[in-house]
């Protein structure tokens, strides 16, 4: 009979969102515990794994000869896949420490993935720790995340703006009822502004840099007083460093063709979803998640474009990872695999 303090040595569930750009894990009890750039910095001497997360990000575009630096998922689904097993051991391990029983795990995937992407995802996760590996929707999960009662036999529309994919979904009685995922987000805005630069002032920047300019005057609505920004790089005439200033008028322009191709998707999955859920959707509007629907006036321009009530979800960016903490307690009694919350009944 155990007579001592064994409460952190126990297992607790937990759910990731492995997504392109970060992850965040969620443990059971503990809520969002732990939120990392995913990205690696791989020792090729050694080729050993040297840094991981925010350790291994400021390397970027810094890092010496020796040192590769890998974003191991691309588009949502894994790249490398020793790295992303690698990436999740550590993470498990950083928030969750020494356990006597190994946790079950449930991970977060876009919609439209193969069979063989949905393995790979598992696996990853049952070699880097977990006792059972489990799957779901990140758009469900979002939803779920963001507050909606997706058991209700009522239309919802998620836009999920990660950073490598943007997945679009219409949401009813626990299922997806049409979805659809495109590989067009933050990554591209990040790649449309270092295009921007390029072109109009011959200057190269790199991801980091555009990456900064995105979070700090990125904007696809017009401010009532624009926002300017210093922005070093190399001139490509010269090859010596310059310095310009850019406005968040610019960013008008340098967005448009992401954010419009966005657009297009939401338009197709609404033209393909049935009448009766289309006018749930009049009604309920359209919510926004993920890190790139905090770009400025993205939901004002929804709205103006496709003329359907749009609004950003509260804590956008930890939306999913809460999702997968709600949905935790639907765990037992389901196998490993994809979890198909229509067939699941409400919690109370």
């Amino acid at each position: 009979m155990f007579n001592f303090k064994a409460k952190k040595f126990l297992s607790k569930d937990i759910g990731i969102d492995l997504g392109t750009a970060s992850v965040l894990v969620y443990v059971d009890g503990s809520g969002i515990v732990l939120n990392e750039p995913s990205v690696v910095a791989i020792d090729k001497n050694t080729d050993c794994i040297a840094k991981i997360g925010k350790d291994a990000q400021v390397m970027l575009g810094r890092n010496p000869s020796n040192i590769e630096i890998v974003r191991p998922l691309r588009a949502g689904v894994i790249d490398r896949y020793d790295v992303t097993e690698k990436m999740i051991q550590y993470f498990i391990h950083r928030a969750c420490g020494n356990t006597f029983v190994r946790p079950r795990l449930v991970i977060c995937i876009p919609t439209g993935v193969s069979e063989v992407e949905e393995r790979a995802v598992i696996d990853a996760g049952t070699n880097a720790g977990a006792r059972k590996t489990y799957l779901v929707a990140e758009p469900v999960a979002a939803a779920v995340g963001a507050g909606v009662d997706i058991h209700n036999p009522t239309g919802n529309m998620i836009v999920d703006i990660g950073g490598g994919t943007t997945d679009i979904a219409v949401i009813s009685m626990g299922g997806i009822v049409v979805s659809k995922s495109i590989k067009i987000a933050g990554d591209k805005f990040d790649e449309a502004i270092m295009q921007y630069v390029r072109r109009k002032y011959n200057i190269a920047i790199g991801e980091y840099t555009a990456e900064q300019i995105k979070i700090k005057i990125g904007a696809v609505y017009e401010h009532r007083d624009a926002r300017v920004m210093q922005v070093k790089g190399r001139c490509l005439v010269q090859g010596l460093p310059k310095v310009i200033e850019l406005s968040s008028k610019e960013m008008l322009e340098a967005m448009m063709e992401p954010i419009s191709a966005i657009f297009d998707a939401v338009c197709s999955v609404i033209e393909e979803t049935p009448p009766e859920l289309v006018g749930d959707i009049l009604k309920n509007g359209i919510i926004l998640t993920g890190g790139g629907s905090q770009l400025y006036g993205l939901d004002r321009l929804m709205a103006d474009v496709i003329e359907i009530r749009t609004r950003v979800a509260k804590e956008p960016t930890k939306c999913v990872a809460m999702g997968t903490g709600i949905i935790l307690k639907y765990l037992d009694n389901l196998p490993e695999g994809v979890i198909d919350l229509s067939r699941v009944k409400k919690k109370k």
